[in-house]
């Protein structure tokens, strides 16, 4: 590959890299795993890199290939592999202005989002991500009205979930 295109590759990777993250987190239940499926869907987003053409955002690319390796990982792990829950620290805010109340709401809805099957994840991911239904559904390869149907659907679940 020549260094534009890899230069190219590197600048929209580290500008974009909590979105990779953010799918870690919700795809893994530990920092192991966390590092390993980062690992795994950078290689998967430079593989493919080659064949990106821009027709859509790079985020929406990336979001696609990202979700697609995570749910082939998690499926496979599944099938295998049980984990235990890991209760890692949410690093959002500065000692003096540190909500446990609000970091103890986010690890509620975590838990509640593991809970999910691995779309219905990607699906609220996007969502909290304030993606449009249009984007999530070119992302996940549905209709933007199944889309809306299906978030319709997951905040009854969740809101089941958090507060049978």
């Amino acid at each position: 590959m020549n260094s534009s295109l890899e230069q190219s590759f590197v600048s929209q990777l580290q500008e974009h890299q909590n979105i990779i993250h953010k799918i870690c987190r919700l795809y893994t239940s530990d920092e192991d795993a966390h590092k390993d499926l980062f690992q795994e869907i950078t290689i998967q987003l430079w593989k493919a890199f080659p064949q990106f053409r821009g027709e859509a955002k790079f985020t929406t690319w990336a979001y696609r290939v990202a979700l697609n390796t995570a749910i082939t990982l998690y499926r496979k792990k599944t099938k295998s592999v049980s984990t235990i829950e890991f209760d890692g620290k949410i690093h959002k805010f500065s000692h003096d202005e540190y909500n446990y109340e609000e970091e103890e709401q986010i690890k509620l809805l975590y838990k509640a989002v593991h809970q999910l099957n691995d779309i219905e994840k990607a699906l609220v991911f996007m969502y909290l991500e304030d993606k449009d239904y249009t984007e999530i559904a070119e992302t996940l390869g549905i209709s933007e009205v199944n889309a809306r149907v299906k978030m319709n659907r997951i905040k009854g679940k969740l809101k089941k979930i958090v507060n049978p």
